[in-house]
């Protein structure tokens, strides 16, 4: 079984470069003075329970908070306070170019994605013809991914990203994947990883993504929770607020 808790969640981000002065108020928006030393507060008192079989759209304006929740989720940040308890797998989407080397071939990236995945070497070799057929690179498998084109590195590095079901998926929606056919292709392959996860958790500013696939939506705003329920019920509180 799958399982998410968070409990009262804190992110901040330190501003080196920033030096707040003395006289600075208790902030604007979600940039504030501590000890005159600026920070901004990506996250804030973040609570919420999701179990096995929750869709979950977090929605809000740039810069409410979405991808910065979904990368506590996946691990690279760590919150300054507060709990994160996770039960299952998970596998994240979040920036094609992460966790890929350069300078290593097509063939070899797909190979350590999937030993990282919890396949065996020989596990993985049956795997990378399949993989690679699905970016559609022919003989560039075998080259390092230094010399791809920036359309070639996407799909690779998209292939390799969604090639094992996670437990639990985490993804931006904004990532862009290639040409029109490529990115209709991508379109079914996120569509079967979030209908076979215990849990997916999307980041998403699509009304329709978020009427047909999600079972609840979290609306985020300056890095607070303003409502978490129905989606169709929230996300139409959320474009209402757009034209405040």
């Amino acid at each position: 079984m799958t399982r998410i808790s968070l409990d009262q969640v804190n992110v901040r981000f330190p501003l080196f470069a920033m030096k707040a002065g003395a006289d600075a108020g208790a902030g604007i928006g979600r940039l504030v003075a501590r000890n005159k030393q600026a920070e901004v507060h990506a996250l804030e008192d973040i609570s919420f329970e999701l179990n096995e079989g929750d869709r979950v759209a977090l929605i809000g304006r740039n810069g409410a908070g979405k991808t910065t929740l979904l990368k506590v989720l996946a691990g690279i940040f760590q919150p300054q306070s507060g709990i994160v308890k996770i039960e299952g797998h998970i596998g994240a989407l979040l920036s094609l170019g992460y966790g890929v080397r350069i300078d290593a071939t097509g063939r070899r990236n797909i190979l350590l994605r999937a030993m990282m995945a919890g396949l065996s070497r020989r596990e993985a070799e049956e795997r990378v013809d399949e993989i690679a057929d699905f970016a559609e690179l022919g003989d560039f498998i075998d080259l390092p991914l230094r010399s791809y084109s920036s359309g070639m590195m996407m799909r690779i590095s998209f292939a390799v990203a969604t090639a094992f079901q996670p437990e639990i998926l985490l993804l931006d929606e904004t990532i862009g994947t290639g040409d029109a056919k490529f990115i209709e292709k991508s379109k079914r392959r996120i569509d079967t990883l979030i209908e076979d996860a215990g849990i997916a958790v999307i980041a998403s500013h699509s009304p329709d993504f978020v009427s047909s696939m999600c079972s609840k939506a979290v609306w985020l705003h300056e890095g607070h929770i303003v409502r978490i329920g129905d989606p169709d019920e929230t996300y139409q509180d959320y474009l209402a607020s757009l034209g405040d």
